[in-house]
């Protein structure tokens, strides 16, 4: 495994789908398959195209920024900051496992979003 491409790949494959090109992302990143733990997600790579779709089509005003890449074995997770229109902000952590072939094949990921009040002075990152 290489984990410095396979951290790359992680990056352009969700910016590349989050920024509303979801079929060439897949194109370009998936291997075989691909298993969808996102509960509101359908399984398998239509149902990725189909989600993403949807998303630009009605927030095409929404930026991610990446903010960390971390990558052991055969799975990246990527921690992002998500800002949506009207100042909604969510902080994401996304998981791939990679395939034999460095192809992604299976996603997780938890969102939550920013309050505007923190009980402490840190930040989500």
């Amino acid at each position: 495994m290489n984990l410095e491409q396979n951290k790359l790949n992680a990056i352009a494959f969700y910016k590349m789908a989050y920024l509303g090109h979801p079929a060439e992302a897949i194109e370009k990143y998936v291997g075989e398959e691909y298993i969808q733990h996102n509960p509101d997600v359908a399984d398998g790579t239509q149902g990725f195209i189909s989600y993403f779709e949807q998303m630009q089509d009605e927030y095409p005003d929404k930026s991610i920024e990446f903010v960390r890449c971390i990558a052991e074995g055969n799975l990246v997770a990527l921690h992002t900051h998500q800002t949506w229109p009207g100042n909604d902000q969510y902080v994401t952590m996304d998981f791939f496992r990679f395939d034999e072939n460095g192809k992604i094949c299976e996603h997780w990921d938890a969102i939550q979003q920013i309050p505007e009040k923190s009980a402490n002075p840190n930040t989500m990152y």
